[in-house]
Order: structure tokens, then C-alpha cells, then sequence
């Protein structure tokens, strides 16, 4: 991890991105304390889309039923 005063980010700005580009972080620091970071940008995944799985699995009748007791009391912590 590279460090570097806000002067030198400011007069170095475009060398310091590329270098967080292939994989550096680089912290700015102010008056000796580090103040930001500088580090690569990860893409994120595109949009996902909806009604993907449409049609491959069935949710069963009693999805919505209410648990067992017996369940209950085991989230709950409580002994049956």
C-alpha cells in the first residue's frame, strides 16, 4: 500500500489512478493521517433480471404455513 501527501496526489493524480488501476491502493494522507483511499473500481454486474427462473420450480402449498412449534422454540432458543 503506497502512501502519499495531498500535494503530491494532487500534482500526481493521474500516475497514482493508473497505478490503483492494476491493483494499488494508495492511501492520501493529511499532515502525516491518513485522510482517503484510492483504490481500483470493481464492476458490478449488470442489472439482473426478473422472472429468470419463471416456471423451473414449484413453491409448495403450505409455504406460508406457520412452523412447528418445535421450530419456533429452536430459533427461539428454548428447549421443546
Amino acid at each position: 500500500m503506497k502512501r502519499v501527501n495531498i500535494h503530491r496526489a494532487k500534482t500526481e493524480l493521474s500516475k497514482l489512478v493508473e497505478l490503483a488501476e492494476s491493483g494499488e491502493e494508495i492511501v492520501i494522507a493529511r499532515a502525516g493521517k491518513p485522510a482517503a483511499k484510492l483504490v481500483p473500481f470493481t464492476r458490478t454486474r449488470g442489472r439482473r433480471r426478473l422472472g429468470l427462473l419463471d416456471g423451473k420450480f414449484e413453491i409448495p402449498d403450505d409455504f406460508n404455513a406457520a412452523l412447528p412449534d418445535s421450530a419456533i422454540s429452536g430459533f427461539e432458543g428454548r428447549k421443546r
